[in-house]
Protein backbone atom coordinates (compact mmCIF):
# COMPACT_ATOMS: atom_id res chain seq x y z
CA UNK A 1 0.00 0.00 0.00
CA UNK A 2 0.94 3.72 -0.40
CA UNK A 3 3.33 5.40 2.45
CA UNK A 4 1.96 8.61 2.90
CA UNK A 5 4.68 11.67 4.28
CA UNK A 6 2.74 11.27 7.68
CA UNK A 7 3.90 7.49 7.97
CA UNK A 8 7.33 8.46 7.03
CA UNK A 9 7.56 11.65 9.97
CA UNK A 10 6.46 9.10 12.33
CA UNK A 11 9.16 6.75 11.26
CA UNK A 12 11.83 9.39 11.82
CA UNK A 13 9.93 10.54 15.12
CA UNK A 14 12.43 8.61 17.51
CA UNK A 15 15.37 9.09 15.41
CA UNK A 16 14.53 12.42 16.09
CA UNK A 17 14.44 12.23 20.01
CA UNK A 18 17.96 10.32 19.99
CA UNK A 19 19.19 13.17 17.95
CA UNK A 20 17.59 15.66 20.12
CA UNK A 21 19.22 14.29 23.30
CA UNK A 22 22.63 13.72 21.80
CA UNK A 23 22.26 17.39 20.71
CA UNK A 24 21.54 18.43 23.85
CA UNK A 25 23.92 16.30 25.80
CA UNK A 26 20.69 15.00 27.77
CA UNK A 27 21.03 11.48 27.84
CA UNK A 28 21.90 9.93 31.29
CA UNK A 29 24.65 7.82 31.86
CA UNK A 30 23.63 4.12 32.06
CA UNK A 31 24.35 2.94 35.56
CA UNK A 32 23.36 6.60 37.26
CA UNK A 33 20.17 7.38 39.13
CA UNK A 34 17.24 7.25 37.53
CA UNK A 35 16.34 10.41 38.22
CA UNK A 36 17.84 13.77 40.12
CA UNK A 37 15.60 15.51 42.85
CA UNK A 38 15.05 19.02 43.52
CA UNK A 39 16.63 20.22 46.79
CA UNK A 40 13.66 21.22 48.68
CA UNK A 41 10.28 19.02 48.52
CA UNK A 42 7.60 21.15 47.92
CA UNK A 43 4.39 20.77 50.38
CA UNK A 44 1.52 21.91 47.75
CA UNK A 45 -0.38 18.71 47.39
CA UNK A 46 -0.26 17.65 43.47
CA UNK A 47 -4.42 17.41 42.79
CA UNK A 48 -5.51 15.01 40.10
CA UNK A 49 -9.10 14.67 38.64
CA UNK A 50 -9.44 11.45 36.90
CA UNK A 51 -12.25 9.31 35.88
CA UNK A 52 -11.88 6.49 38.35
CA UNK A 53 -9.81 5.18 41.64
CA UNK A 54 -8.17 2.41 41.59
CA UNK A 55 -9.94 -0.46 41.72
CA UNK A 56 -7.32 -2.52 42.75
CA UNK A 57 -3.49 -1.82 43.67
CA UNK A 58 -2.32 -5.76 42.09
CA UNK A 59 -0.70 -5.19 38.78
CA UNK A 60 -1.34 -8.97 38.84
CA UNK A 61 -5.27 -8.40 38.16
CA UNK A 62 -5.92 -4.58 37.18
CA UNK A 63 -5.01 -2.71 34.69
CA UNK A 64 -7.06 0.28 34.25
CA UNK A 65 -6.07 3.90 34.80
CA UNK A 66 -6.03 4.37 38.21
CA UNK A 67 -4.16 1.65 39.31
CA UNK A 68 -1.91 1.89 36.18
CA UNK A 69 -1.38 5.45 37.97
CA UNK A 70 -0.74 3.91 41.45
CA UNK A 71 1.60 0.82 40.21
CA UNK A 72 3.90 3.63 39.30
CA UNK A 73 4.47 5.66 42.17
CA UNK A 74 4.02 3.03 44.84
CA UNK A 75 6.43 0.65 43.06
CA UNK A 76 9.82 0.65 41.35
CA UNK A 77 11.27 -1.97 38.58
CA UNK A 78 14.66 -3.22 38.46
CA UNK A 79 15.55 -1.28 35.60
CA UNK A 80 14.07 1.42 33.37
CA UNK A 81 14.66 2.80 29.87
CA UNK A 82 16.49 6.38 29.59
CA UNK A 83 14.58 9.69 28.64
CA UNK A 84 15.12 11.75 26.35
CA UNK A 85 13.69 15.59 25.93
CA UNK A 86 10.43 15.28 23.51
CA UNK A 87 11.56 16.86 20.27
CA UNK A 88 8.07 18.13 19.18
CA UNK A 89 7.02 19.59 22.97
CA UNK A 90 9.40 21.50 25.29
CA UNK A 91 9.49 20.77 28.61
CA UNK A 92 8.54 17.15 27.89
CA UNK A 93 10.52 13.84 28.46
CA UNK A 94 9.69 10.65 27.04
CA UNK A 95 11.15 6.94 27.23
CA UNK A 96 13.90 6.39 24.69
CA UNK A 97 12.78 3.28 22.50
CA UNK A 98 15.04 3.52 19.75
CA UNK A 99 16.10 0.39 18.65
CA UNK A 100 20.23 0.35 19.75
CA UNK A 101 21.23 -3.15 18.08
CA UNK A 102 24.71 -2.86 19.86
CA UNK A 103 23.43 -2.94 23.54
CA UNK A 104 22.32 -5.92 25.00
CA UNK A 105 18.67 -6.77 24.07
CA UNK A 106 18.43 -3.54 22.09
CA UNK A 107 17.88 -0.75 24.77
CA UNK A 108 19.52 1.97 26.23
CA UNK A 109 18.46 1.25 30.10
CA UNK A 110 19.34 2.93 33.13
CA UNK A 111 19.45 1.41 36.83
CA UNK A 112 16.49 1.68 39.34
CA UNK A 113 16.35 -1.05 42.21
CA UNK A 114 19.25 -2.59 40.35
CA UNK A 115 22.61 -1.05 40.13
CA UNK A 116 24.50 -2.95 37.55
CA UNK A 117 23.73 -6.25 35.73
CA UNK A 118 24.90 -8.64 33.08
CA UNK A 119 23.69 -9.97 30.22
CA UNK A 120 24.30 -12.86 27.50
CA UNK A 121 25.23 -11.77 24.17
CA UNK A 122 22.37 -14.53 23.27
CA UNK A 123 19.74 -13.04 26.29
CA UNK A 124 19.60 -16.36 27.32
CA UNK A 125 20.21 -15.08 31.15
CA UNK A 126 20.92 -12.17 33.16
CA UNK A 127 22.29 -11.07 36.42
CA UNK A 128 21.03 -7.89 37.89
CA UNK A 129 23.02 -7.02 41.28
CA UNK A 130 20.90 -4.60 43.86
CA UNK A 131 21.44 -1.57 45.30
CA UNK A 132 22.09 -2.12 48.90
CA UNK A 133 19.71 -0.52 51.88
CA UNK A 134 16.66 0.68 49.58
CA UNK A 135 14.04 0.47 52.13
CA UNK A 136 10.29 -0.67 51.32
CA UNK A 137 7.85 1.30 52.55
CA UNK A 138 7.17 -0.73 55.31
CA UNK A 139 10.79 -0.44 56.37
CA UNK A 140 12.14 -4.02 54.90
CA UNK A 141 15.72 -4.05 52.60
CA UNK A 142 15.51 -5.10 49.28
CA UNK A 143 16.82 -8.24 48.95
CA UNK A 144 17.51 -10.87 45.65
CA UNK A 145 14.67 -12.56 47.55
CA UNK A 146 12.23 -10.20 47.22
CA UNK A 147 12.70 -10.52 43.33
CA UNK A 148 12.62 -14.28 43.53
CA UNK A 149 9.55 -13.83 45.82
CA UNK A 150 7.43 -11.59 43.14
CA UNK A 151 8.63 -14.25 40.07
CA UNK A 152 6.89 -16.86 41.99
CA UNK A 153 3.84 -14.88 42.52
CA UNK A 154 3.82 -14.39 38.83
CA UNK A 155 3.98 -17.92 38.43
CA UNK A 156 1.23 -18.97 40.98
CA UNK A 157 -1.12 -17.01 40.20
CA UNK A 158 -0.76 -17.12 36.76
CA UNK A 159 -2.28 -13.69 34.97
CA UNK A 160 -1.15 -10.39 33.63
CA UNK A 161 2.86 -11.76 35.32
CA UNK A 162 1.51 -15.16 33.45
CA UNK A 163 1.71 -13.82 30.21
CA UNK A 164 5.05 -12.71 30.65
CA UNK A 165 6.67 -15.84 31.86
CA UNK A 166 5.40 -17.43 28.86
CA UNK A 167 6.65 -14.68 26.42
CA UNK A 168 10.07 -15.07 27.86
CA UNK A 169 9.37 -19.13 27.72
CA UNK A 170 10.43 -19.81 31.32
CA UNK A 171 9.19 -23.29 33.24
CA UNK A 172 8.86 -22.27 36.11
CA UNK A 173 10.55 -19.94 39.43
CA UNK A 174 13.75 -21.90 39.31
CA UNK A 175 14.15 -19.81 36.44
CA UNK A 176 14.74 -16.93 39.08
CA UNK A 177 17.11 -17.51 41.44
CA UNK A 178 18.67 -15.61 44.59
CA UNK A 179 22.42 -15.63 43.99
CA UNK A 180 23.50 -14.32 47.32
CA UNK A 181 21.50 -11.06 49.00
CA UNK A 182 21.68 -8.57 46.55
CA UNK A 183 22.16 -10.54 43.27
CA UNK A 184 19.37 -11.98 41.04
CA UNK A 185 19.89 -14.28 38.27
CA UNK A 186 17.41 -14.72 35.46
CA UNK A 187 18.29 -18.53 33.87
CA UNK A 188 16.45 -19.18 30.51
CA UNK A 189 15.37 -22.35 29.14
CA UNK A 190 16.23 -21.27 25.50
CA UNK A 191 17.28 -17.43 24.76
CA UNK A 192 14.78 -14.88 24.55
CA UNK A 193 15.23 -11.53 23.09
CA UNK A 194 12.60 -10.17 24.78
CA UNK A 195 14.57 -10.78 28.51
CA UNK A 196 16.23 -7.23 28.75
CA UNK A 197 12.73 -5.63 27.40
CA UNK A 198 10.61 -6.94 29.85
CA UNK A 199 12.16 -5.71 33.17
CA UNK A 200 11.30 -2.63 31.70
CA UNK A 201 7.52 -3.48 31.93
CA UNK A 202 5.91 -0.95 34.29
CA UNK A 203 4.05 -4.13 35.60
CA UNK A 204 7.27 -6.00 36.54
CA UNK A 205 7.87 -3.98 39.37
CA UNK A 206 9.29 -5.61 42.60
CA UNK A 207 7.23 -6.76 45.73
CA UNK A 208 8.19 -6.56 49.62
CA UNK A 209 8.00 -10.19 49.85
CA UNK A 210 8.57 -10.01 53.39
CA UNK A 211 5.38 -8.00 53.92
CA UNK A 212 3.72 -10.64 51.47
CA UNK A 213 4.87 -13.16 53.55
CA UNK A 214 3.44 -11.92 56.42
CA UNK A 215 0.30 -10.42 55.42
CA UNK A 216 -0.53 -13.92 53.11
CA UNK A 217 -3.37 -16.50 55.06
CA UNK A 218 -3.96 -20.06 54.65
CA UNK A 219 -7.09 -18.98 52.19
CA UNK A 220 -4.82 -16.18 50.57
CA UNK A 221 -0.95 -17.64 50.48
CA UNK A 222 0.31 -14.50 48.05
CA UNK A 223 -1.77 -11.73 49.56
CA UNK A 224 -4.41 -10.87 47.31
CA UNK A 225 -6.24 -9.17 49.38
CA UNK A 226 -3.35 -7.13 51.29
CA UNK A 227 -2.03 -6.47 47.75
CA UNK A 228 -5.37 -5.09 46.12
CA UNK A 229 -5.63 -2.79 48.52
CA UNK A 230 -2.21 -1.44 49.92
CA UNK A 231 1.12 -1.43 48.42
CA UNK A 232 3.96 -3.34 49.43
CA UNK A 233 6.56 -1.67 47.30
CA UNK A 234 10.14 0.06 46.93
CA UNK A 235 8.65 3.20 45.16
CA UNK A 236 8.94 7.08 46.19
CA UNK A 237 5.02 6.90 47.86
CA UNK A 238 3.00 5.08 50.44
CA UNK A 239 -0.65 4.89 50.16
CA UNK A 240 -1.86 7.32 52.84
CA UNK A 241 -5.91 6.42 51.76
CA UNK A 242 -7.64 4.79 49.25
CA UNK A 243 -11.72 5.28 49.39
CA UNK A 244 -12.86 4.39 46.27
CA UNK A 245 -15.19 6.39 44.16
CA UNK A 246 -13.94 9.17 45.96
CA UNK A 247 -9.91 9.55 46.10
CA UNK A 248 -6.83 8.42 47.11
CA UNK A 249 -4.05 10.05 48.64
CA UNK A 250 -0.56 9.21 48.31
CA UNK A 251 2.49 10.71 51.04
CA UNK A 252 6.00 10.71 49.23
CA UNK A 253 8.88 9.06 51.32
CA UNK A 254 11.90 10.69 53.50
CA UNK A 255 13.31 7.04 53.37
CA UNK A 256 12.96 6.38 49.32
CA UNK A 257 16.47 5.46 47.92
CA UNK A 258 16.65 8.08 45.35
CA UNK A 259 15.05 11.20 47.63
CA UNK A 260 12.13 12.57 48.45
CA UNK A 261 9.59 13.34 45.73
CA UNK A 262 9.63 16.83 44.78
CA UNK A 263 6.12 16.85 45.66
CA UNK A 264 5.38 15.76 48.93
CA UNK A 265 1.64 14.78 48.46
CA UNK A 266 -0.60 13.48 45.84
CA UNK A 267 -4.76 13.94 45.95
CA UNK A 268 -5.92 11.59 43.05
CA UNK A 269 -9.55 12.59 43.12
CA UNK A 270 -12.93 10.38 41.35
CA UNK A 271 -14.33 12.60 38.71
CA UNK A 272 -16.35 10.73 36.73
CA UNK A 273 -17.46 13.26 33.96
CA UNK A 274 -14.88 15.25 31.16
CA UNK A 275 -17.17 18.56 31.57
CA UNK A 276 -16.58 18.16 35.52
CA UNK A 277 -12.65 17.77 35.04
CA UNK A 278 -12.68 20.12 32.80
CA UNK A 279 -14.16 22.96 34.52
CA UNK A 280 -11.72 21.79 37.99
CA UNK A 281 -8.76 22.38 35.76
CA UNK A 282 -9.56 25.90 34.12
CA UNK A 283 -10.45 26.80 37.75
CA UNK A 284 -7.30 25.86 39.11
CA UNK A 285 -9.22 23.73 42.02
CA UNK A 286 -7.03 21.05 40.31
CA UNK A 287 -3.29 20.56 38.89
CA UNK A 288 -3.99 18.11 36.24
CA UNK A 289 -7.35 16.99 34.28
CA UNK A 290 -7.13 13.65 32.53
CA UNK A 291 -9.20 11.99 29.81
CA UNK A 292 -10.71 14.93 28.68
CA UNK A 293 -13.09 15.14 25.03
CA UNK A 294 -10.94 16.90 22.21
CA UNK A 295 -13.35 19.51 22.20
CA UNK A 296 -12.22 20.44 25.91
CA UNK A 297 -9.08 19.46 25.29
CA UNK A 298 -8.83 21.87 22.09
CA UNK A 299 -10.85 24.96 24.42
CA UNK A 300 -8.29 24.31 27.11
CA UNK A 301 -5.35 24.68 25.07
CA UNK A 302 -6.47 28.44 24.57
CA UNK A 303 -7.13 28.95 28.56
CA UNK A 304 -5.01 31.28 30.20
CA UNK A 305 -3.60 29.54 32.93
CA UNK A 306 -3.69 26.49 31.38
CA UNK A 307 -1.30 24.21 29.41
CA UNK A 308 -1.99 21.06 27.19
CA UNK A 309 0.47 18.27 25.67
CA UNK A 310 -0.68 15.85 23.36
CA UNK A 311 2.49 13.45 22.76
CA UNK A 312 3.50 11.12 19.98
CA UNK A 313 2.25 7.90 21.93
CA UNK A 314 1.43 4.11 22.03
CA UNK A 315 -2.03 3.95 22.12
CA UNK A 316 -4.49 2.52 19.08
CA UNK A 317 -7.69 2.30 18.62
CA UNK A 318 -9.57 0.20 16.14
CA UNK A 319 -12.70 -1.84 15.39
CA UNK A 320 -12.12 -5.70 15.62
CA UNK A 321 -14.01 -7.76 13.21
CA UNK A 322 -14.15 -10.92 14.93
CA UNK A 323 -13.00 -13.37 11.69
CA UNK A 324 -16.04 -16.33 13.26
CA UNK A 325 -18.75 -14.44 12.49
CA UNK A 326 -19.55 -14.38 8.57
CA UNK A 327 -18.91 -12.24 6.21
CA UNK A 328 -15.69 -11.53 8.12
CA UNK A 329 -14.10 -15.12 7.16
CA UNK A 330 -13.28 -13.11 4.09
CA UNK A 331 -10.46 -10.71 3.74
CA UNK A 332 -11.86 -8.80 0.85
CA UNK A 333 -15.42 -8.03 3.28
CA UNK A 334 -12.49 -7.28 5.74
CA UNK A 335 -10.83 -4.59 3.10
CA UNK A 336 -13.56 -3.49 2.23
CA UNK A 337 -14.64 -2.38 5.95
CA UNK A 338 -11.86 -0.60 6.29
CA UNK A 339 -12.02 1.52 3.09
CA UNK A 340 -15.53 2.75 3.85
CA UNK A 341 -14.35 4.03 7.32
CA UNK A 342 -14.46 8.37 7.39
CA UNK A 343 -10.88 7.60 8.82
CA UNK A 344 -10.38 11.46 7.92
CA UNK A 345 -13.38 12.93 8.31
CA UNK A 346 -13.27 11.05 12.46
CA UNK A 347 -9.56 12.11 13.27
CA UNK A 348 -10.01 16.14 12.11
CA UNK A 349 -13.94 16.18 13.68
CA UNK A 350 -13.84 13.59 16.48
CA UNK A 351 -10.20 13.25 17.43
CA UNK A 352 -9.93 16.79 16.45
CA UNK A 353 -5.59 16.78 16.62
CA UNK A 354 -5.72 14.66 19.81
CA UNK A 355 -5.05 11.13 17.29
CA UNK A 356 -3.04 10.73 14.08
CA UNK A 357 -4.42 8.39 11.35
CA UNK A 358 -3.42 4.13 11.96
CA UNK A 359 -1.50 3.17 9.46
CA UNK A 360 -0.62 -0.28 10.69
CA UNK A 361 -1.01 -3.12 13.49
CA UNK A 362 1.48 -2.01 16.22
CA UNK A 363 2.03 1.85 17.50
CA UNK A 364 3.71 3.90 14.89
CA UNK A 365 6.10 5.32 17.29
CA UNK A 366 8.26 1.68 17.99
CA UNK A 367 11.28 0.19 16.62
CA UNK A 368 10.31 -2.19 13.35
CA UNK A 369 7.05 -0.32 12.84
CA UNK A 370 6.09 -1.03 9.36
CA UNK A 371 3.14 1.01 7.62
CA UNK A 372 1.10 -1.83 6.00
CA UNK A 373 -2.34 -0.95 6.50
CA UNK A 374 -2.88 2.87 5.28
CA UNK A 375 -6.51 2.28 4.39
CA UNK A 376 -8.20 5.30 3.59
CA UNK A 377 -11.81 6.43 2.80
CA UNK A 378 -12.44 5.06 -0.80
CA UNK A 379 -16.04 3.63 -1.66
CA UNK A 380 -15.90 2.39 -5.04
CA UNK A 381 -13.00 0.33 -4.06
CA UNK A 382 -15.27 -1.02 -0.72
CA UNK A 383 -17.91 -1.62 -3.64
CA UNK A 384 -15.75 -3.61 -5.67
CA UNK A 385 -15.02 -5.58 -3.04
CA UNK A 386 -17.94 -6.69 -1.78
CA UNK A 387 -18.90 -7.87 -5.10
CA UNK A 388 -15.95 -9.80 -5.10
CA UNK A 389 -16.77 -11.46 -1.72
CA UNK A 390 -20.73 -12.00 -3.80
CA UNK A 391 -21.81 -9.17 -1.44
CA UNK A 392 -23.01 -6.84 -4.24
CA UNK A 393 -26.22 -6.17 -2.14
CA UNK A 394 -24.13 -6.00 0.65
CA UNK A 395 -25.23 -7.59 4.24
CA UNK A 396 -26.19 -6.19 7.51
CA UNK A 397 -24.11 -6.58 10.62
CA UNK A 398 -23.85 -4.42 13.95
CA UNK A 399 -20.95 -2.60 16.35
CA UNK A 400 -20.34 -2.61 19.59
CA UNK A 401 -19.58 0.52 21.37
CA UNK A 402 -18.62 1.64 24.85
CA UNK A 403 -21.40 4.01 26.29
CA UNK A 404 -18.49 5.36 28.42
CA UNK A 405 -16.23 6.89 26.03
CA UNK A 406 -17.35 10.00 24.50
CA UNK A 407 -16.06 9.33 21.34
CA UNK A 408 -17.67 6.04 20.42
CA UNK A 409 -20.99 6.98 19.31
CA UNK A 410 -20.42 9.68 17.38
CA UNK A 411 -17.78 7.85 15.23
CA UNK A 412 -20.10 5.06 15.09
CA UNK A 413 -22.52 7.09 13.50
CA UNK A 414 -20.28 8.26 10.87
CA UNK A 415 -19.37 4.68 10.34
CA UNK A 416 -22.81 3.41 9.59
CA UNK A 417 -23.82 6.41 7.53
CA UNK A 418 -20.39 5.47 5.52
CA UNK A 419 -21.30 1.65 5.23
CA UNK A 420 -24.85 2.45 4.32
CA UNK A 421 -23.41 3.96 1.32
CA UNK A 422 -22.04 0.89 -0.24
CA UNK A 423 -24.93 -1.36 1.19
CA UNK A 424 -24.21 -2.78 4.79
CA UNK A 425 -26.63 -1.86 7.03
CA UNK A 426 -24.77 -1.59 10.17
CA UNK A 427 -27.07 -1.83 13.47
CA UNK A 428 -25.41 -0.04 16.82
CA UNK A 429 -24.96 -1.93 20.15
CA UNK A 430 -24.58 0.51 23.13
CA UNK A 431 -22.54 -0.86 25.66
CA UNK A 432 -22.14 -0.45 29.39
CA UNK A 433 -18.93 0.56 30.14
CA UNK A 434 -18.78 -1.99 33.53
CA UNK A 435 -19.29 -4.43 31.19
CA UNK A 436 -17.32 -3.50 28.17
CA UNK A 437 -14.79 -5.36 28.40
CA UNK A 438 -16.16 -8.58 28.84
CA UNK A 439 -17.95 -8.26 25.56
CA UNK A 440 -14.75 -7.76 23.78
CA UNK A 441 -12.66 -10.52 25.48
CA UNK A 442 -15.64 -12.65 25.53
CA UNK A 443 -15.26 -12.51 21.40
CA UNK A 444 -19.19 -12.34 21.66
CA UNK A 445 -19.60 -9.30 18.95
CA UNK A 446 -19.26 -9.85 15.15
CA UNK A 447 -17.35 -5.92 15.24
CA UNK A 448 -16.46 -3.92 18.26
CA UNK A 449 -14.71 -0.73 19.19
CA UNK A 450 -11.47 -1.49 20.93
CA UNK A 451 -8.13 0.62 22.25
CA UNK A 452 -4.88 -1.02 23.36
CA UNK A 453 -1.46 -0.46 23.80
CA UNK A 454 1.33 -2.72 23.77
CA UNK A 455 4.01 -1.60 26.43
CA UNK A 456 7.08 -3.44 25.26
CA UNK A 457 8.04 -1.12 22.33
CA UNK A 458 9.13 -4.12 20.44
CA UNK A 459 7.56 -5.76 16.73
CA UNK A 460 7.61 -8.90 18.24
CA UNK A 461 5.61 -8.49 21.31
CA UNK A 462 3.22 -6.11 19.69
CA UNK A 463 2.27 -9.24 17.04
CA UNK A 464 2.07 -11.39 19.53
CA UNK A 465 0.06 -9.59 22.22
CA UNK A 466 -2.53 -9.29 19.39
CA UNK A 467 -1.65 -11.81 16.29
CA UNK A 468 -0.59 -15.06 17.47
CA UNK A 469 -3.96 -17.74 16.63
CA UNK A 470 -3.33 -18.86 20.48
CA UNK A 471 -2.92 -15.46 22.48
CA UNK A 472 -5.39 -14.47 24.72
CA UNK A 473 -5.63 -11.03 23.47
CA UNK A 474 -6.65 -12.02 20.18
CA UNK A 475 -10.04 -10.41 20.06
CA UNK A 476 -10.57 -10.94 16.55
CA UNK A 477 -10.06 -14.81 16.23
CA UNK A 478 -7.31 -13.89 13.48
CA UNK A 479 -5.19 -17.06 12.55
CA UNK A 480 -2.56 -17.34 10.10
CA UNK A 481 -0.22 -20.26 9.92
CA UNK A 482 2.34 -18.08 8.18
CA UNK A 483 2.29 -15.48 10.63
CA UNK A 484 2.62 -17.41 13.79
CA UNK A 485 5.98 -19.31 12.25
CA UNK A 486 7.04 -16.01 12.17
CA UNK A 487 6.44 -14.74 15.76
CA UNK A 488 7.51 -18.13 17.00
CA UNK A 489 11.04 -17.63 14.61
CA UNK A 490 11.21 -13.90 16.10
CA UNK A 491 10.60 -14.94 19.70
CA UNK A 492 13.76 -17.45 19.64
CA UNK A 493 16.21 -14.80 17.28
CA UNK A 494 18.97 -13.28 19.34
CA UNK A 495 19.43 -11.13 15.88
CA UNK A 496 17.25 -8.23 16.20
CA UNK A 497 17.65 -7.01 12.37
CA UNK A 498 16.30 -10.73 11.80
CA UNK A 499 13.80 -10.70 14.23
CA UNK A 500 12.66 -7.27 12.74
CA UNK A 501 12.47 -8.42 8.86
CA UNK A 502 10.25 -11.61 10.34
CA UNK A 503 8.12 -8.78 12.06
CA UNK A 504 7.88 -7.04 9.00
CA UNK A 505 6.63 -9.87 6.54
CA UNK A 506 4.06 -10.34 9.66
CA UNK A 507 2.83 -6.73 9.47
CA UNK A 508 2.55 -7.00 5.12
CA UNK A 509 0.30 -10.10 5.98
CA UNK A 510 -1.80 -8.66 8.76
CA UNK A 511 -2.25 -5.03 6.81
CA UNK A 512 -3.33 -6.95 3.63
CA UNK A 513 -6.08 -9.37 5.61
CA UNK A 514 -7.01 -7.02 7.49
CA UNK A 515 -8.66 -8.20 11.05
CA UNK A 516 -9.14 -4.74 12.48
CA UNK A 517 -10.80 -1.40 10.64
CA UNK A 518 -7.54 1.13 11.39
CA UNK A 519 -8.72 3.73 13.03
CA UNK A 520 -6.15 6.08 14.95
CA UNK A 521 -3.15 6.30 16.70
CA UNK A 522 -4.84 8.78 20.00
CA UNK A 523 -2.05 10.75 21.56
CA UNK A 524 -1.12 10.62 25.41
CA UNK A 525 -2.80 13.79 26.38
CA UNK A 526 -2.35 15.92 30.03
CA UNK A 527 -4.08 18.88 30.57
CA UNK A 528 -2.37 20.99 33.44
CA UNK A 529 -2.11 24.54 35.03
CA UNK A 530 0.63 25.97 33.67
CA UNK A 531 3.10 25.79 36.77
CA UNK A 532 3.32 22.19 36.72
CA UNK A 533 6.61 20.70 35.61
CA UNK A 534 8.63 17.50 34.82
CA UNK A 535 5.76 15.47 32.67
CA UNK A 536 7.35 12.61 31.42
CA UNK A 537 5.97 10.04 28.63
CA UNK A 538 6.15 6.68 29.41
CA UNK A 539 4.82 4.01 26.77
CA UNK A 540 2.40 2.60 29.50
CA UNK A 541 0.60 5.93 29.19
CA UNK A 542 0.89 6.64 32.94
CA UNK A 543 1.54 9.20 35.18
CA UNK A 544 4.46 8.97 37.91
CA UNK A 545 3.84 11.59 40.38
CA UNK A 546 7.64 11.52 41.23
CA UNK A 547 8.44 13.10 38.05
CA UNK A 548 6.01 16.40 38.65
CA UNK A 549 7.15 19.89 40.52
CA UNK A 550 5.87 23.18 40.66
CA UNK A 551 7.34 26.30 38.64
CA UNK A 552 9.01 28.93 40.58
CA UNK A 553 7.18 31.53 41.04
Amino acid sequence: MKTSSTDLDRRAFLGRSAAFAAATGSTSLSLGLAGARPAEAQAKPLVIAAPATPQSLDSEFDGSLGTLDMIGCLYDSLVAFETVPDPEIEGVMREDVTDYPDLPGGVKITGKLAESWEVAEDSSWAEFKLREGVLSNWGNELTAEDVVYTWERKFALGAIGGFFTKLLGMSGPENVTAVDTYTVRFELPQPNPLLMKLQLNLYNNILDGTKCREMATEDDPWARDFIANDSAGFGPYRLANLVRGQQAVLVGREDYWNGMPAIQQVVYREVPTSATRSSLVRGGAVDIALVLQPLEIEQLAQTQGVKVASIEASPMFWVELNTEFAPFDQVAVRQAMNYAFPKEQVIETIYRGTADPMTGPMPAIYPGFKPTADYRQDLERARALLAEAGLADGFETSLAYNAGDPIQEPMAILYQTALREIGVELSLRKIPAGTYFNEVSGRTQPMIFFTDTPWCPDPGYSMQLYFDSATFSNYSNYANERVDELLRAASLSPDNAERFKMMAEAQDIIGEEAPWVFIGYPKFTVTMRENVEGLTYYTSNNLRFQDFSYASS
